[in-house]
């Protein structure tokens, strides 16, 4: 899988949204349909925070926009931790899923009307191509990652993109819990 990166992420959102309706409409797939969820989303926010956003700020110049959306990346995936933690047949597993798609909803939209139409005016076709074939090999080597188990590599690049500083001299645990703090 290979394309414009923009049109990768793209595709990916609208995944996403079909697996959030097919839970909605459909509540006896959740069992089966939430770890899929936790498992392209995982991936795809860490190929996003790996290969999109550090081009994205500094190639594109969007450094306000990729802090913020790196702080809803950190928001959803808290999120999506409780989420695949609560029993998919109980009320709460509702409150939780409506949440979270609330959260990535409104990602979603912020991301489709800043960031990526900045890459596309900003980055050359080939530049696209380049981070597509990145993003697919990034998102590829994170698919079956679950939520709350980033490396401290992964969250040393969160605090980047948020533009934190003093990561590099933080503990892992102490980094997450900066990086959740400041998510919100």
């Amino acid at each position: 899988m290979s394309g414009d990166v923009v049109d990768l992420i793209m595709q990916d959102h609208r995944e996403v949204e079909r697996l959030f309706d097919k839970m909605r409409q459909f509540p006896d797939t959740r069992p089966l349909a939430a770890p899929v969820l936790s498992a392209l989303l995982i991936a795809h926010s860490r190929a996003e925070e790996s290969t999109v956003y550090p081009a994205a700020k500094d190639e594109a110049g969007d450094t306000e926009e990729v802090a913020h959306s790196q702080e809803e990346h950190t928001q959803a995936e808290q999120l999506l931790k409780r989420l695949i933690e609560t029993d998919p047949e109980s009320a709460k597993f509702d409150e939780v899923l409506t949440e979270l798609e609330e959260a990535v909803t409104h990602h979603v939209k912020e991301e489709e009307s800043t960031v990526l139409p900045h890459m596309k005016e900003h980055l050359s076709e080939e530049r696209r191509m380049e981070l597509g074939e990145a993003f697919a090999a990034s998102r590829a080597e994170h698919l079956g990652e679950r939520p709350g188990e980033a490396t401290k590599e992964e969250l040393q690049l969160q605090a980047h993109n948020m533009g934190m500083t003093g990561a590099s001299g933080m503990g892992k645990a102490e980094l997450a819990k900066k990086l959740k703090a400041k998510a919100g």
